[in-house]
C-alpha cells in the first residue's frame, strides 16, 4: 500500500509535469500532500514537510546568494571577455557554440558539484544563446549531458554515495568504469556537435558584425571597452574573488552557503557602493531568485513527505522485488540499463542506501561481484539523470536560470542522456567492468 501510494506520487507529478497542466512548483507541493492526506499521514505531515525543508535550506540559502552573485557579475561584464572569444572562435556558427558548451561544461564540472557548474556555465554561456538566437533549452540539455557524466568523479555524490554503501574504495568502484567514462565522454561531444547542427540548420551562420557595426538583430562582438583606472582595479576585484569562490567551491573549504552570502556581499558593496545600485540590482534580479528558492523549497516538500512516509523505502522493496531468481546473473546490467530512468523516481541517497546495497547483496547470492552493482548504478543513477531528476535542487537551478520548463528540458534531452547510458554501459561490458 504504501510503496503503491509513492508510485502514484511520482507517477502524478511527473504527468503534471510533462502536461504543463500546473505549474512544478504547485505540483510538487500539492501532490505529495494530497497522496499523503489519502494515505493516513496527515497528523503528521507537519513535521515531515519541517524535515523536508530543513534539509534543502542551506541550499536554497547558497542559491539565493550564488544566484545574485553570478548575476552582479555579468551586469558587470566579468564574462565578456570569454564570451567575446568564444563568439569569435564560434564566428556565430551554432555548432561550435554547442560543442563549446559542451567542453566548458566538461571542464567546470570537475568540481564534483552539479549546482556551481550550472551557477557558473549557464550565466557565461546564455548572453551567447542569446545573441545567436539559439534555443536555451540547447544549453540546458547540452549542459545537462556533460555535467551528469562527469558527476562519476570519486568525489561527485554517486560514485561517494556507491561507496559508503558497499564499503568500497573508489578503485573498487571508479577506476574500473574509466574507459566507459572515456567513450561518454565521447559521446556527449558528438551528440553536442549533433544538437549543434540542428541549430545550425534553423538558424544558418551569423555574420557577426564588426567592432562599432552591424545591422539591426546581428549579433554585435565589441573590442574591449575602454575602463577607468577605478574600473580596472574592480574588474581585477572580481576576477580575484570568483576564482577564489571557485577554489572554495572546488575543495569545499567552507560551507557553500557561507561563501556565497560573503562573496556576494563583498561584491556588491565594491561593485554597487550606492544604495540605490543596490535597491536596482535586487529589484532586477529579485524574480529569478524567488523562483529557483521557492522551487527548491517546494522541492524540499515533496522529498520529506516520501522519506517520512516511508514512501521511498517501500518502493525501493517493491523495485527489488520484481527481479526473478532466474535473471540473477543479469543484474548488473539490469542496474545499470535502468539506473538512469529510476533517477526520475528515486532520490540519490534512496537508490544508494535503499537499492543498491540489496542489489549487492542479491548479486553475491549469485556468485557475483557486488562492486559491479556500484559502478553499474554510478553509469546512470544520479549521473546522466541527475540533471533531469525533478528530486535534485539542481535540476531547478539548471532550468531557472535559463527559463526553460522542466517537461520541455525533460523531452528534449532525454534520448540523448539515455543514450550516454547506454553506451557507458556496452563498454562497461566490453572491459569487464559489469558482466554478464
Amino acid at each position: 500500500m504504501v510503496a503503491a501510494l509513492g508510485f502514484a506520487t511520482i507517477a502524478c507529478f511527473l504527468a503534471l509535469a510533462f502536461s504543463r497542466r500546473v505549474s512544478v512548483l504547485v505540483a510538487l507541493i500539492l501532490v505529495p500532500v494530497a497522496f499523503a492526506i489519502v494515505g493516513g499521514w496527515a497528523p503528521d505531515l507537519g513535521e515531515m514537510v519541517g524535515d523536508g525543508l530543513l534539509k534543502v535550506a542551506p541550499v536554497a540559502i547558497m542559491i539565493a546568494f550564488a544566484v545574485l552573485y553570478f548575476s552582479l557579475m555579468v551586469d558587470v561584464g566579468l564574462f565578456d571577455p570569454a564570451i567575446r572569444r568564444i563568439v569569435r572562435w564560434a564566428g556565430g556558427n551554432p555548432t561550435k557554440i554547442a560543442v563549446g558548451t559542451a567542453v566548458l561544461t566538461l571542464l567546470v564540472a570537475l568540481d564534483g558539484d552539479g549546482t556551481s557548474t550550472f551557477l557558473i556555465t549557464i550565466s557565461a554561456l546564455l548572453p551567447i544563446y542569446q545573441k545567436l538566437g539559439m534555443r536555451p533549452v540547447v544549453l540546458t540539455g547540452i549542459v545537462c549531458l556533460a555535467a551528469g557524466l562527469m558527476n562519476m568523479i570519486p568525489w561527485g555524490g554517486p560514485t561517494v554515495r556507491a561507496m559508503a554503501a558497499l564499503d568500497l574504495t573508489s578503485a573498487d568502484i571508479f577506476t574500473p568504469v574509466l574507459p566507459a567514462m572515456g567513450a561518454g565522454i565521447l559521446w556527449v561531444l558528438f551528440a553536442a556537435y549533433m544538437i549543434g547542427r540542428t541549430e545550425r540548420k534553423r538558424l544558418g551562420v551569423t555574420e557577426l558584425a564588426s567592432p562599432g557595426g552591424g545591422g539591426p538583430g546581428t549579433p554585435h562582438v565589441s573590442d574591449a571597452p575602454v575602463r577607468t583606472g577605478r574600473q580596472r582595479a574592480v574588474m581585477a576585484f572580481n576576477t580575484v574573488l570568483t576564482l577564489v569562490l571557485i577554489v572554495i567551491l572546488l575543495f569545499q573549504l567552507v560551507p557553500l552557503e557561507v561563501a556565497f552570502a560573503i562573496a556576494f556581499a563583498l561584491a556588491l558593496a565594491v561593485n554597487r557602493p550606492k544604495w540605490d545600485d543596490q535597491q536596482a540590482l535586487f529589484a532586477k534580479h529579485g524574480g529569478n531568485v524567488t523562483m529557483v528558492v521557492a522551487m527548491i523549497l517546494a522541492a524540499g516538500v515533496l522529498t520529506g513527505i516520501l522519506n517520512g512516509t516511508g514512501m521511498i523505502t517501500a518502493m525501493a522493496q517493491t523495485f527489488v522485488s520484481w527481479i526473478p531468481q532466474s535473471a540473477g546473473s543479469l543484474i548488473p546490467v539490469i542496474t545499470a540499463v535502468t539506473s538512469m530512468p529510476l533517477s526520475l523516481v528515486f532520490t540519490p541517497d534512496a537508490y544508494y542506501f535503499g537499492v543498491v546495497p540489496v542489489l549487492a547483496e542479491t548479486t553475491a547470492s549469485f556468485g557475483g561481484d557486488p562492486a559491479e552493482i556500484g559502478r553499474a548504478a554510478i553509469l546512470g543513477q544520479m549521473t546522466t539523470g541527475f540533471p533531469l531528476s525533478p528530486l535534485t535542487a539542481a535540476t531547478f537551478i539548471l532550468i531557472g536560470l535559463s527559463k526553460v520548463d522542466l517537461g520541455k528540458h525533460q523531452r528534449f534531452i532525454f534520448g540523448w542522456a539515455f543514450g550516454t547510458t547506454i553506451v557507458m554501459t556496452v563498454v562497461a561490458l566490453l572491459t569487464g567492468a559489469i558482466s554478464l
